[in-house]
């Protein structure tokens, strides 16, 4: 279940991201009817900007695929070896949790 959670928040993350990249290159080519040589710069600042976003998303996107699903792997192998530990954590957490909850 924690896998499940964590791919799905990197996924919704890395969706959001190039919904965002996307819609600025939307913005981008309706900016195009402007005239004037600074409105020609702008828009070629970006779009290299949106190049290296994407490239850059695209560089992340595994590793951070990678990292997260061995934190998940590492964190359920010490639950399956540590059980009673494991539950003694949580409910230390949740108690710790319990109690700042309460002084609000």
């Amino acid at each position: 279940m924690a896998r499940r959670t964590a791919q799905t928040a990197q996924e919704v993350l890395l969706a959001d991201f190039q919904t965002l990249v996307a819609d600025t290159e939307k913005l981008l080519e309706h900016t195009a009817s402007l005239a004037g040589e600074q409105a020609d710069q702008l828009r070629d600042q970006i779009h290299e900007s949106l190049l290296r976003a994407r490239e850059t998303l695209k560089l992340t996107e595994d590793s951070l695929r990678q990292r997260g699903e061995a934190a998940v792997q590492a964190t359920e192998d010490y639950v399956q070896s540590n059980p009673w530990q494991s539950v003694g954590i949580a409910a230390g957490v949740g108690f710790l949790i319990g109690l700042l909850a309460s002084r609000r």
